[in-house]
C-alpha cells in the first residue's frame, strides 16, 4: 500500500538496476520521479516503463539536482533515493505503519546498508543512517554543487525507522576507484579550504587515521579481505581529497595559488 509520498531519483546511465529501485520505491510512494542527467543508455525509457515519471535535466550539482526532484513533487513528503538504492520489505512495512499513526516528526532516518557485489547484505556494520524521508515544507535539499544531503540535522539523533535501505553502491572495485576519484575531485574544489600547514600534516599522516575509521569505527573488518579492499579505497579517497586542495592550493593543478 502506497503512501502520500513522492519519491525522487537522480540517474546516469542505470538502465541495469534503475527498475529494481523504482519497482522498490513504489512499496511506499505513489509517486516516483527519475531525474536524468544525460543518459546515453536505456535509463529513460526502462524508468518510464516501471512506471516512474522522467524529467530530463542537464547536470547542475548534487544538491541543485535533488532540488530538482523536490520541486517537481506532487506531495510535500519526500523520499530522496539514490539509483543505487533499494527499498526493503521490512523498510516499506514500517513506513506504512508510521503514516496510517501520521509522521509525528518532520524528518527521519533510514538505515543505508550496503550490499556488496555478489554478497550478502553487510546489515549492523559499515551501515550508516541518512535523512531521506522529510517533509519538504520544513527541509530543503542544499543548493549546493558538491553537498546533497539535509543540513542542520544531527543523524545520530534522528528516529531510525527498521528496516534497511538497502545500498547497491557498486558493481566492482574499479567503478568505486573511478567514482571517488571524481568525487574527491568536485569535493576539494567546492568545499572548505583548508590552510597549507594543515594539508601537508594531513598528507603525510591522514592516511592511517581514515583507514582505522573505515576499518575499525565502521566495522569494514566484519567484511573480510573484501572490506579491507574497499576500505582501503575509501580511505585513499578521502585522502586524495586533501592532495587536490594542496595541489590547487600551490598552483600544481595548472592553476594559479589562491592568496
Amino acid at each position: 500500500m502506497t503512501q502520500p509520498i513522492s519519491c525522487y531519483i537522480r540517474t546516469l546511465n542505470e538502465a541495469d538496476r534503475i527498475a529494481t529501485t523504482v519497482a522498490a520505491a513504489f512499496k511506499v510512494a505513489d509517486e516516483v520521479i527519475v531525474v536524468d542527467s544525460g543518459s546515453t543508455d536505456d535509463t529513460v525509457a526502462v524508468a518510464e516503463g516501471a512506471g516512474a515519471r522522467v524529467i530530463a535535466q542537464p547536470w547542475l550539482g548534487n544538491g541543485f539536482q535533488k532540488r530538482t526532484g523536490e520541486e517537481a513533487a506532487q506531495h510535500d513528503w519526500l523520499l530522496d533515493l539514490d539509483a543505487d538504492e533499494e527499498v526493503s520489505d521490512t523498510l516499506a512495512a514500517t513506513i506504512a505503519g508510521l503514516f496510517a499513526e501520521g509522521p509525528a516528526d518532520s524528518v527521519y532516518g533510514l538505515d543505508l546498508c550496503l550490499r556488496p557485489p555478489g554478497g550478502p547484505l553487510w546489515e549492523g556494520f559499515f551501515n550508516v543512517t541518512r535523512a531521506k524521508l522529510y517533509d519538504r515544507r520544513v527541509h530543503r535539499m542544499p543548493e549546493h554543487k558538491a553537498w546533497d544531503q539535509l543540513q542542520g540535522i544531527d543523524e545520530k539523533k534522528l528516529r531510525l525507522l527498521k528496516g534497511p535501505l538497502i545500498h547497491h553502491g557498486h558493481r566492482n572495485l574499479a567503478q568505486v576507484v573511478a567514482k571517488m576519484n571524481s568525487v574527491s575531485t568536485v569535493r576539494a574544489r567546492e568545499t572548505r579550504k583548508r590552510p597549507l600547514w594543515e594539508l601537508r600534516l594531513r598528507i603525510v599522516l591522514g592516511g592511517p587515521v581514515y583507514f582505522l575509521k573505515q576499518y575499525v569505527q565502521k566495522g569494514g573488518w566484519r567484511g573480510g579481505m573484501y572490506g579491507f579492499a574497499l576500505c582501503c579505497i575509501l580511505s585513499w579517497a578521502r585522502w586524495l581529497r586533501d592532495v587536490k586542495q594542496f595541489e590547487a592550493a600551490t598552483g600544481q593543478d595548472g592553476t594559479m595559488p589562491r592568496p
